[in-house]
């Protein structure tokens, strides 16, 4: 995944890429916590993996299809993805839409960014339906192989960022910023 050519870094970009960096090899540091609003209208949260950038305001997460956040998320895609940086003292809201990729939409690209997957990885994939009875006799592989099938249920999440708040633990006061597409990405100190 790379970055667009024409498209400008926004300024926020490499504080979070710092950031990122701060936290070192750290697994953790590619969690973030995505937020979408349930079907019911209440709100739902969850863990996913950053997988990378798409564009300089677009990262991309890996969900199933037949879950419940790819549910809310076909309604309007609107959602927040919160990521919090230890060791880097920091955090990031990032506001945008979603949008969702499937493999009978876009087949070669969902077929690179499974092939990038380790085999652990790829294994969630092979599980029964995400939220469903669980079934003891299911089958739940450890892994998939490079060689296994896409499935059709791999659905890449794109959220096209649109609105972005940095929270700095660091200094005393604590320094929130932030940044809006709306406003050419013009940066604005907030009260902590």
């Amino acid at each position: 995944m790379t970055e667009g050519i024409s498209e400008a870094i926004p300024p926020w970009r490499p504080l979070l890429r710092a950031a990122m960096q701060r936290e070192g090899p750290s697994v953790a540091a590619r969690w973030v916590q995505l937020a979408t609003t349930g079907l019911d209208g209440a709100p739902r949260v969850r863990t996913l993996v950053f997988r990378g950038w798409a564009g300089a305001k677009q990262l991309e997460l890996f969900s199933d299809q037949r879950s419940e956040k790819v549910k809310e998320l076909a309604n309007d895609g609107a959602s927040e993805l919160c990521w919090l940086f230890p060791k880097a003292r920091q955090q990031y809201r990032l506001q945008g839409k979603v949008k969702l990729i499937t493999a009978s939409e876009q087949p070669e690209l969902c077929q690179q960014r499974w092939q990038k997957l380790s085999d652990t990885g790829r294994a969630v994939w092979g599980w029964p339906t995400p939220a469903d009875p669980l079934d003891p006799t299911g089958a739940f592989p450890e892994q998939l192989a490079e060689t296994a099938p896409l499935p059709k249920h791999f659905v890449v999440l794109r959220l096209h960022v649109d609105t972005v708040e940095r929270l700095n633990l660091g200094p005393h006061p604590h320094q929130r910023t932030l940044w809006r597409a709306d406003t050419l990405w013009r940066e604005q100190p907030l009260n902590p």
